[in-house]
């Protein structure tokens, strides 16, 4: 899905605007996109990621100039199988997508009320593009008999002081309220997908319906409500559960899945709101700190790899391992998860868990705790030489955590 260059708005997000562009430097500003901002949604304690995203630094050159680039992004095989699937359900007429599309929404069959598809100018600018999507959603939207699938729609949302450009596979309009379709290649076995996948379509999808919510409230001269589970029953205002369009099985014929995305919508508004608010972020960096990748003339960087990793050092990040398969930075930040022995390396679950303990070291310590209370509890019940032996073995359980020795079996 693809997105044009975050456009700064004018009024009081000037001072924001420049700021971050101070951040970023001369390089060119890196511009967001539903998977980024669904990763944003995925992930939404780092502080790091939304001042990164922000300021639109292109993270994948800066963890390659840290030392630890990422091999992110997704399988050139992935995406040529994405698009030979997308282009054989749009094909004669959208003859293979109307199939889910009547099963799920209601379209009606060959011989019922057309579907009509409007120019959305495909080959115009983003700018243009918006507008025309917003006024065939106004024109599809007042007539409630009518059922309209908007191809590839171009939509805006504000995303920190700025505008980004967002383009869903379809939206279908019918009954004066529309509904996101997300096409996919992986593939709906027995009737169930990887939770993974599902889930990362989930949370890109809530991207695409939180700028429907915008534009549709834009379109009715109202604000957009304040709570995130409260649908605004608005002319061309987005339904909640979005239609997820899969390969059946291994085939190419296609099955619908209808998903919720309620709960990837609050998320995401309110990491959004989070942006909105990232002056908060800016003011704790230290002073002469930026992410400024460009180089003189002569090829020298103009900021050596010490001051660029004590300048990511200074943002806070809340890693995890999912982290990897979804920020460029994180092979980066599990080093220092690892370097500094912090639990996050383990994962968030543990990390919530564990509470106030912060380090692995602390926790095999709780746990060593542990077992010895328990084991001088039952000492009254157990000889000196089964109490010493149980000292003994909670003892190597702690020293092979730490890599130190084996533990030898108990007799």
């Amino acid at each position: 899905m693809n997105v044009s260059t975050n456009v700064p708005s004018s009024g009081h997000a000037e001072p924001l605007a420049q700021r971050l562009a101070e951040l970023r430097g001369p390089a060119p500003q890196r511009s967001l996109n539903a998977r980024s901002l669904a990763a944003l949604a995925a992930n939404p304690g780092c502080h790091r990621r939304a001042v990164l995203d922000a300021a639109g630094v292109d993270k994948s050159a800066l963890a390659a100039r840290l030392g630890r680039p990422a091999p992110f992004g997704q399988s050139p095989f992935a995406i040529a199988r994405g698009v030979i699937f997308e282009s054989r359900l749009k094909a004669d007429d959208y003859a293979a997508l109307l199939e889910p599309l009547r099963a799920h929404l209601g379209v009606p069959a060959d011989g019922g009320a057309p579907v009509q598809v409007p120019d959305l100018l495909p080959r115009s600018g983003p700018a243009v593009r918006a507008d025309r999507t917003v006024e065939a959603l106004a024109r599809a939207a007042a007539d409630p008999d009518a059922w309209t699938l908007l191809d590839h729609p171009m939509l805006r949302l504000d995303v920190a002081g700025g505008t980004a450009y967002l383009e869903p596979d379809a939206v279908v309009v019918h009954g004066g309220r529309c509904t996101v379709v997300e096409i996919k290649s992986f593939p709906v076995l027995d009737g169930g997908a990887d939770p993974a996948k599902v889930g990362a379509a989930a949370r890109q999808a809530a991207v695409y319906v939180l700028a429907l919510q915008q534009a549709a409230a834009a379109l009715a001269g109202r604000p957009l409500a304040a709570d995130p589970y409260t649908e605004q029953r608005l002319p061309g205002s987005p339904r909640s559960s979005v239609l997820l369009v899969c390969p059946k099985d291994f085939g190419n014929r296609p099955t619908a899945v209808a998903v919720d995305v309620r709960r990837e919508l609050a998320t995401t508004r309110r990491q959004l709101g989070r942006m909105t608010g990232i002056g908060r972020l800016l003011e704790e960096l230290p002073a002469g700190a930026d992410f400024d990748l460009a180089a003189d003339q002569n090829g020298v960087p103009a900021r050596s790899t010490e001051e660029l990793a004590a300048s990511v050092e200074a943002v806070p990040a809340a890693y995890g391992p999912d982290c990897l398969s979804t920020c460029e930075l994180g092979f980066h930040c599990r080093a220092q998860a690892r370097c500094g022995d912090r639990v996050e390396q383990l994962g968030r679950g543990v990390r919530g868990e564990l509470g106030s303990i912060r380090t692995v070291t602390q926790a095999l310590a709780a746990a060593t705790t542990e077992a010895v209370t328990a084991a001088v509890t039952t000492d009254a019940e157990a000889g000196p030489d089964e109490a010493a032996e149980r000292l003994a073995y909670a003892a190597a359980l702690r020293a092979e955590a730490l890599g130190r020795i084996p533990v030898a079996g108990r007799a």
